[in-house]
């Protein structure tokens, strides 16, 4: 078998590879106008997101404190209360900053905090999943019995009851309440601190510039 064309074609591609990086380097320099839109839609995702868990703890205050502070059946941690207050406090006043953009990075340090410690303390041991699923990296011998008692819901409520009616707006799903989303938010506000609010839609931005920080 003859190689001779191939090797042709391997030491071509081979050869353009700087010229395609260069090419590419300036196409990703002339997107750099649009950088502002990477923080403004973190932003904007996660404002919501802070915001529903402070008002919620917030309208729930006591049970939440009691399942803070329960070692049974809740996380057991210190000063319930407090801490409660506390974290519903940064939560809301987090999603204000994240909204507008004010204090971005430094709001970022407890929120991150707050993601941190609820990933350990109260999704860790479920694993990685939000959502327990039957197969994949990620599924476990937890998420792998779930699916199989969904499967079992799924056939009871067929024959039982109106199925389709049930499942008209979603299909049914077992909450894993694994580390998934505490991790992705973890990640999303470290790009924020290192980023910033971003250019022209954050207050950070505008007051920086009225007073001339750098």
């Amino acid at each position: 078998m003859n190689i001779t064309p191939l090797n042709k074609v391997l030491e071509t591609l081979i050869g353009n590879i700087p010229d395609a990086m260069r090419l590419s380097s300036r196409f990703c320099d002339k997107a750099g106008t649009l950088d502002f839109l990477a923080p403004l839609l973190i932003r904007l995702y996660l404002a919501p997101v802070f915001w529903m868990a402070g008002t919620k703890k917030f309208a729930s205050f006591s049970d939440t404190a009691e399942w803070f502070g329960n070692a049974e059946w809740g996380l057991g941690l210190p000063a319930p209360y407090v801490l409660v207050f506390l974290v519903a406090l940064f939560e809301l006043v987090g999603a204000l900053c994240l909204l507008f953009g004010f204090a971005t990075r430094p709001i970022c340090l407890p929120l991150m905090v707050i993601m941190a410690v609820a990933a350990v303390t109260a999704h860790l041991q479920n694993g990685w999943l939000a959502i327990a699923t039957g197969s994949g990296i990620f599924a476990t011998d937890r998420t792998v019995g779930a699916i199989e008692r969904l499967e079992r819901a799924k056939e009871i409520l067929q024959a039982q009851g109106d199925y389709e009616w049930i499942t008209e707006n979603g299909a049914l799903a077992i909450l894993n309440n694994g580390i998934e989303f505490a991790a992705t938010y973890f990640v999303m506000l470290l790009a924020l601190f290192f980023l910033g609010g971003g250019r022209f839609v954050s207050a950070d931005y505008w007051l920086r510039r009225h007073y001339g920080i750098e």
